[in-house]
């Protein structure tokens, strides 16, 4: 399985740690909007091409797919521009920034027949698994989800601390990843609320948002997300079932009491990214649609674009 990286920052690195450890697949080119970084990249890793284009990649015959770990607003065009050119695509989260844009990748995955998957972690995390089988078997009833994602960001910066090209957004991009798991833990989303904090003056998005949603099952979440969080960082996902109440911390869980609970015999890794990555590579190999294919992640979008609709009233 022959791989091209297109964005080569603190995620697309991720990637590439992650696969590593996958049998049977060959980096075979890293593009960057920086020459260089995309030249050190390709070095570490091992990749014979480095390049600034996109199109380069799309024309090289010596690559299957591609990991798209690019600025929010180019997901969904570049999504769909691998698809033309023939190479199967996994997209990081979000797919799109707006509705139209999701359904037009879907649309697109669907008369091309390839695979495009999108970069929904917490489908893959360990910890989210341990609890998925337990619901999905009827051991546990969800009743209520609590989550928190919070960073520090009052200037337009990434994970490393470097400027960034484009203004990340709580709603499309950090609330995707709760919507989606939310659902996939408890069934269709039937009513969703939302409320926004003031627009930060020079990034121009809400730097606090709190959204409320309600599944088909009756069960119930809660999440709040702030760019405005001076620590803890990161996201934290509290779920209060019938029978006990579990804390997420990505590829960790413990129970209410702070009770570790023991997951290293859930998956054959403990990365929620690789387990994704090995996900994509399977799909394509088995032919198969993936977990978190386009057609089962974009009631997300959906919902999320019904969100948006909310603010903009």
């Amino acid at each position: 399985m022959r791989i091209a990286l297109v964005g080569a920052g603190a995620f697309g690195e991720k990637h590439l740690d992650a696969l590593k450890n996958i049998q049977g697949v060959t980096l075979t080119s890293v593009i960057s909007r920086r020459l260089d970084q995309a030249r050190a990249v390709a070095q570490k890793y091992g990749a014979a091409h480095a390049g600034t284009d996109l199109g380069e990649v799309l024309a090289r015959p010596d690559v299957d797919a591609v990991i798209l770990c690019t600025p929010t607003p180019m997901h969904a065009a570049q999504a769909m521009a691998c698809l033309d050119a023939g190479k199967h695509v996994q997209v990081e989260i979000p797919l799109a920034d707006n509705w139209a844009d999701a359904q037009a990748v879907w649309r697109k995955q669907r008369e091309t027949g390839l695979v495009c998957m999108v970069g929904h972690t917490r489908r893959f995390n360990p910890s989210h698994q341990w609890l998925h089988r337990r619901i999905a078997s009827g051991e546990l009833a969800l009743q209520q989800m609590d989550v928190q994602t919070y960073f520090f960001r009052r200037q337009n910066m990434n994970a490393r601390g470097e400027p960034r090209s484009w203004t990340d957004h709580l709603l499309w991009h950090h609330a995707a990843h709760t919507v989606d798991l939310f659902a996939y833990q408890s069934g269709r989303i039937v009513q969703a609320n939302v409320l926004q904090g003031p627009v930060h003056p020079e990034l121009g998005i809400a730097m606090d948002m709190s959204i409320q949603l309600k599944a088909e099952t009756g069960a119930i979440c809660t999440l709040s997300l702030s760019f405005n969080n001076d620590g803890p960082l990161g996201s934290f996902f509290r779920y209060i079932c019938d029978k006990g109440t579990y804390v997420a911390r990505y590829d960790d869980l413990v129970t209410g009491r702070e009770e570790k609970i023991d997951l290293s015999q859930v998956d054959m890794s403990m990365n929620g990214i690789e387990l994704q990555d090995r996900e994509f590579i399977a799909a394509i190999r088995e032919g198969r649609e993936p977990n978190a294919s386009v057609a089962r992640v974009l009631p997300c979008y959906e919902t999320l674009h019904r969100l948006e609709q909310q603010l903009s009233r």
